[in-house]
């Protein structure tokens, strides 16, 4: 494995200002009452599923693993706290110092979650764990929500390619986490550059409608094209009149065109109509691209069409109408002190209504019917069943501090695809309904 393999991380700034200003200040009264150090587990789990979803997906993993390690305050940081007047000086001397140094272990990238499923677990003094808090929960609202919308995508396309395309359309960094976690949840290739340089996602693009309108005729800008880039190329059809185009692109570029994309209209009438011209003009292998506005429901109502690759954007990069998990980061169990000899005790929110949350620092396994099918997420704080013992989910990814657990993004890509194949076929519904398999506690 070259390091190219893991995706580039230079350059990386700290990320201990993309916090919250109360857990600083909650480390600032802790260290005054003597309780900062005190061994803690809290764990990031979401209480329901989005409306309608019927399985979550784990994405965010490795960036949260570099958001840790680059977690520290340096010299401008710890001026401007002080400045502000956020904590007193001797919560800065404990910051300019802090690594964290504790443990850390979590599902895997690209394994799916249901609710309660205790995604990622961290153990180490209070101080050093709360500090955590808002990046961890950051990282993994926005990165399990757009891997979610992207396996929906996925599955709606049947293995048909899908282009995420999204960059226009959010944050210039969030657009880059989103191209990442779209193709863990099963996208081919990005549009945006600055994904491809950081994680080695396969990169595309052509043109666009304004190199159409530049010049004086559509043929003009078609020869232009394929001048430049190769026969091989997509070629945009829509600008005016799309069988005129299509005609005329394969005047310009032979049947060997690479592929038309379509960007407007009834993109299920339309796809069929330029199939059947492709195919009388000899172009038999060119593909067809669609664009415009897709989503889940869009990808699967066109399942019927010549279609051969998918290109989504606006509905991609905010979770097709849910962009964010609702994950939260709690605190399960503590000890009275820092040694390591002195035994955890359950804590647990006891809110009314739907927000308390489960005590004990737990396990997590998924159950198999006889046909090695999932039939349950099992969540326990005692020791594991002789029989789950063998399908626990937890992996170690951070020891002492260090982190023992990267992977390429394919990694993460493929277990996604083997975790959603190992789910019941309801999964794949697009209709609402509730988690694919209960969530059942020990």
């Amino acid at each position: 494995m070259n390091s190219a393999d893991l995706g580039r991380r230079v350059g990386v700034p700290s990320t201990a200002l993309f916090t919250d200003q109360y857990e600083l200040t909650m480390v600032q009264a802790a260290l005054k009452a003597g309780t900062a150090d005190r061994r803690s587990v809290f764990e990031a789990f979401t209480r329901r599923l989005p409306e309608g979803r019927r399985y979550g997906v784990v994405a965010g993993i490795g960036r949260v693993l570099d958001a840790v390690e680059n977690f520290h305050f340096d010299d401008e940081m710890l001026t401007f706290l002080r400045e502000q007047n956020v904590v007193d000086g001797p919560t800065l001397a404990w910051l300019a110092d802090y690594r964290f140094s504790g443990d850390i272990w979590g599902y895997p990238e690209g394994e799916v979650y249901f609710p309660g499923s205790p995604i990622l677990r961290v153990e180490g003094s209070f101080a050093e764990c709360v500090l955590l808090e808002t990046v961890i929960l950051s990282i993994l609202n926005h990165d399990s929500a757009i891997a979610a919308a992207a396996s929906r995508m996925s599955a709606a396309a049947g293995g048909r390619g899908l282009i995420e395309m999204g960059a226009r359309r959010t944050h210039e960094l969030s657009a880059v986490a989103s191209a990442r976690a779209a193709y863990i949840g099963g996208f081919n290739t990005t549009s945006d550059l600055a994904a491809g340089f950081r994680y080695n996602i396969p990169t595309v693009g052509t043109s666009a409608h304004a190199f159409t309108l530049l010049h004086d005729t559509e043929r003009d800008a078609f020869r232009a094209q394929v001048d430049s880039l190769g026969r091989g190329t997509t070629l945009l059809v829509d600008t005016y009149d799309v069988t005129e185009a299509v005609r005329t692109a394969v005047e310009v570029a032979g049947t060997e065109l690479g592929a038309v994309r379509i960007d407007s209209g009834d993109l299920l009438l339309v796809a069929h109509r330029v199939r059947q011209q492709l195919d009388e003009l000899g172009a038999t292998e060119t593909k067809i691209v669609v664009t415009s506005d897709l989503d889940e429901y869009a990808i699967a109502s066109l399942a019927a069409a010549p279609v051969d690759a998918y290109g989504v954007g606006t509905q991609l990069v905010t979770g097709s109408g849910q962009p964010t998990c609702s994950m939260v980061y709690k605190l399960v169990a503590r000890a009275g002190s820092a040694d390591p000899a002195e035994p955890l005790r359950p804590v647990a929110k006891k809110s009314l209504g739907a927000k308390s949350s489960v005590g004990g620092r737990k396990w997590a396994a998924r159950r198999l019917d006889e046909y090695g099918i999932a039939e349950a997420e099992v969540i326990g704080t005692g020791a594991v069943p002789a029989e789950l013992a063998d399908r626990q989910l937890l992996v170690e990814l951070v020891k002492g501090g260090e982190v023992v657990a990267r992977e390429p993004l394919d990694a993460a890509r493929e277990r996604h695809i083997a975790a959603r194949a190992g789910l019941p076929m309801s999964a794949l519904q697009l209709s609402r309904g509730e988690p694919v398999i209960p969530t059942e506690y020990m």
